[in-house]
C-alpha cells in the first residue's frame, strides 16, 4: 500500500520543474510513479512511463512508436537552429530509412573482430591514466582524470581524429547533450547551438581531408561513412557531419557516466567491491549491473504514430512519451530485489542500451571500455575511497558526476 509521501511525489511530479533533491536520488520518485501511476500524464500533456514491460514493448514496435523528433524538437529548439538540425538528423532520433542506412554503416566498422582488436589499445590507455593518477600527490578526480578521458580517446580513434585536435570535443559534447534536458534554459540552448556550429565547422575540414586521404574501411568509421554502402548509397554532407557528432556524443557521455557511477557505487556497496576483488571474472556481469542499477541514460522518448493502449491507458495518435529507463531498470516485476546492487546478477534484462532496432550500436565498445577500465582500476587501487563530496551533474536525462574526488589506496 502506498503511503502519503509516495502519493505526494506522484501528484507533484513535473519533468519540467524538478526539485533540486531529485537529481541526487530520483529513484524514490520513479518507484512511486511505477507503483501508483506507471503511465502518468504530465502537466505539459506528455506521458511518463516507468514499467519495464511497457518500455520493452515500445522499443520493439516501431510501427506504433516513432523515434523521429521533428514534431517534439521544433518548438523546443526553434526552426532553423543548429540544435534542431543536429538532433533531427542524427541516428538515434530518426526512423528508417535514415536510421537503417547510418546504423548499417556504423555497425560495419564495429564488428566483433574489430572491437576485439581495440582491447590492447584500451588497456594501454587505461594503464597510462592509472600511472598518471598514481603520480599525483593530491586527491584525484575520477571524472576528469579517468572516466572522461577514456571514451574521448576511444571514439577519437574510431573516427581517426588527430590527437592534438581532441581538446574541444568533450565540451562540445556536454553542451549539445545538455540541451536535451526536459527544460533547457536559454543559456543552455545558446551554448548548444554554438557547439553544434563549431563542431560542424571542424568536421567539415576533417571530412574533406579524409576524402583526399581515406583510411582503413575495417576500422575507420569516418572513412566508412564517407564511402557509403556497396550499392553506392551515401550520406549527404549534413547527414555525415551530424552523425559524426552523434557517434562522439553517444560514445562519450554514456561511457563516462558508466565508469564514474560504477566506481562510486562500489564505495557505497563494499561487499560487492569485495566480491569483484575476490573474483575478477564477475566483471562482465558487474558491468551489466552498473548499467541497470544507476543507468547512464535515464530517459528516452517516443511519439505514437497511431492510437494505442499501454497498461490499460488509452493513448492518442501523436502522444509524446517519456520512457523512464532508470525506473524500468528497477522494476520488481523484471528484477529480484531491484534496489540492491548485485555484481553477479543473472539474468539481467536491463534496458541501459535501449532495445529493438534502436539498441545502442556501440554497446560492445562501451562494454569493452567499462570492463577494462574497472578491472584495471580495482586491481591497481583496491582500497580507493571517496575524499570529499562528489558533485552530481544536475540533469534528468543523463546521470553522472561533474566531480568525483577519491583517495587512491
Amino acid at each position: 500500500m502506498a503511503d502519503g509521501s509516495e502519493e505526494a511525489l506522484v501528484a507533484g511530479f513535473d519533468l519540467r520543474a524538478l526539485p533540486p533533491g531529485f537529481y541526487e536520488d530520483p529513484y524514490p520518485t520513479y518507484r512511486a510513479l511505477r507503483r501508483l501511476s506507471p503511465v502518468h500524464r504530465l502537466p505539459d500533456g506528455g506521458w511518463f512511463l516507468t514499467r519495464h514491460a511497457d518500455l520493452f514493448a515500445i522499443y520493439r514496435d516501431t510501427a506504433t512508436f516513432s523515434s523521429d523528433k521533428k514534431v517534439e524538437f521544433t518548438p523546443k529548439f526553434g526552426a532553423g537552429t543548429p540544435l534542431l538540425d543536429h538532433h533531427t538528423t542524427s541516428l538515434i532520433f530518426n526512423d528508417p530509412p535514415l536510421h537503417t542506412r547510418v546504423r548499417r554503416l556504423i555497425s560495419g566498422a564495429l564488428t566483433p573482430r574489430a572491437v576485439a582488436a581495440m582491447e590492447d589499445g584500451v588497456v594501454a590507455l587505461v594503464r597510462g591514466l592509472l600511472d598518471a593518477m598514481a603520480a599525483k600527490r593530491a586527491p584525484v578526480d575520477l571524472v576528469e582524470d579517468f572516466a572522461a578521458a577514456i571514451p574521448v580517446e576511444v571514439i577519437g580513434n574510431l573516427l581517426v581524429i588527430p590527437r592534438d585536435q581532441r581538446g574541444p570535443l568533450r565540451d562540445w559534447s556536454l553542451a549539445i547533450l545538455g540541451a536535451l534536458e526536459p527544460a533547457p534554459t536559454p543559456a543552455m540552448l545558446d551554448r548548444g547551438n554554438r557547439a553544434v556550429t563549431a563542431f560542424c565547422s571542424y568536421l567539415a575540414r576533417l571530412i574533406d581531408d579524409r576524402r583526399q586521404k581515406p583510411g582503413d574501411l575495417e576500422h575507420d568509421v569516418l572513412t566508412r561513412l564517407i564511402a557509403g554502402e556497396a550499392d553506392g548509397e551515401r550520406l549527404t554532407g549534413n547527414e555525415l557531419e551530424q552523425n559524426c557528432i552523434f557517434i562522439l556524443n553517444a560514445g562519450h557521455e554514456t561511457t563516462t557516466n558508466l565508469i564514474g557511477s560504477a566506481l562510486y557505487q562500489l564505495c557505497l556497496w563494499p561487499s560487492e567491491r569485495a566480491r569483484l576483488l575476490a573474483d575478477p571474472s564477475l566483471m562482465k556481469t558487474a558491468v551489466e549491473e552498473f548499467l541497470r542499477f544507476d543507468s547512464s541514460v535515464q530517459l528516452g522518448n517516443r511519439r505514437t504514430l497511431r492510437a494505442c493502449e499501454l497498461g490499460g491507458v488509452a493513448l492518442p495518435e501523436g502522444a509524446l512519451l517519456n520512457l523512464c529507463i532508470a525506473g524500468a531498470n528497477r522494476d520488481p516485476d523484471a528484477f529480484d530485489d531491484p534496489d540492491r546492487l548485485d555484481v553477479g546478477r543473472q539474468p539481467n534484462p536491463h534496458l541501459g542500451f535501449a532495445g529493438g532496432p534502436h539498441v545502442c550500436a556501440g554497446l560492445a565498445v562501451a562494454r569493452l571500455e567499462a570492463r577494462v577500465a574497472l578491472s584495471m582500476f580495482l586491481a591497481r587501487f583496491p582500497g580507493y575511497a571517496l575524499d570529499g563530496a562528489p558533485e552530481r551533474d544536475p540533469r534528468a536525462r543523463f546521470r553522472g558526476f561533474r566531480r568525483l574526488p577519491v583517495r587512491l589506496i
